[in-house]
């Protein structure tokens, strides 16, 4: 893979698809429909869908492209994939909260190697360089040149004063009780990949996820994350949380800084 390219090519699909989003989310009124599952897609996820599929497919002609509002995607599987969640966090859009984001991710024998995570909302860019190092970029955030780019870093936590972040939507007691375990200094709540996004730029130590979630769901946070030194493990034993499992279901996980001492499940 060309990475300078990826990074190029996904960088300005994120964008582009964050501002048809937003012209969307600013309307005074758009259709919500549900899924299979119940779950919500608006106009948003689709149009969002359509721009990010053609400029990848446009590029990358052959690499599999799973994203979630493409179900015949799903049955496919390879090496190296890229994963796409072209509206995270439609719940949060639905109730014009802002906590919703656009994610794109490029995964390497299991591992998301690279990703953009992009709050429109926000207007929070996060993603990883060609070189594998995370960034924030600033400023006007223009489609054909990069602003002002801060590198990111997960923290060195104290593991007698932590912060915690948790879902705005998917919060549950299993959740409470497994951050009772920890010396909390504060808590904060997200909703999308912004959680993987505070813990990568030291914002937050910890974000444990003990519900279910989806590896389009995730990828682009956990490359972010990775990027910034920090740790995607799964809930169970702590190892490394891996892509490419069947139908793309994630177990329970937890995204950390390596400094914080983890409690068992």
């Amino acid at each position: 893979m060309d990475y300078r390219k990826l990074e190029t090519v996904c960088r300005r699909a994120a964008l582009e698809a964050g501002a048809k989003i937003m012209e969307i989310y600013e309307a005074d009124d758009f259709e919500v429909k549900s899924k299979s599952d119940e779950s919500p897609v608006t106009e948003a996820d689709e149009a969002a869908d359509a721009m990010i599929s053609a400029a990848l497919k446009a590029a990358f002609p052959d690499v599999l492209i799973v994203t979630e509002e493409q179900a015949d995607s799903h049955a496919e599987s390879a090496e190296n994939f890229l994963i796409v969640d072209p509206l995270d966090g439609t719940k949060e859009f639905v109730k014009r909260r802002g906590d919703f984001t656009v994610n794109i991710a490029y995964v390497e024998a299991g591992v998301p190697v690279r990703g953009v995570v992009y709050a429109p909302a926000k207007g929070r860019l996060f993603y990883t360089t060609a070189d594998g190092t995370s960034v924030e970029e600033t400023g006007d955030l223009a489609l054909d040149q990069a602003g002002a780019l801060k590198p990111i870093k997960v923290s060195t936590p104290d593991n007698n004063a932590l912060v915690v972040v948790a879902s705005k939507s998917h919060r549950d007691q299993a959740t409470d009780d497994y951050i009772a375990k920890y010396a909390v200094k504060d808590m904060t709540s997200a909703g999308s990949s912004l959680k993987f996004c505070l813990v990568a730029t030291g914002e937050a130590d910890i974000y444990p996820r003990l519900g279910r979630t989806m590896e389009w769901d995730t990828a682009a946070g956990h490359a972010v994350v990775l990027g910034a030194g920090g740790q995607v493990l799964r809930f169970d034993d702590h190892s490394p949380l891996t892509y490419g499992k069947p139908i793309y279901e994630n177990p329970f996980f937890i995204v950390t800084s390596p400094g914080v001492e983890l409690k068992d499940a």
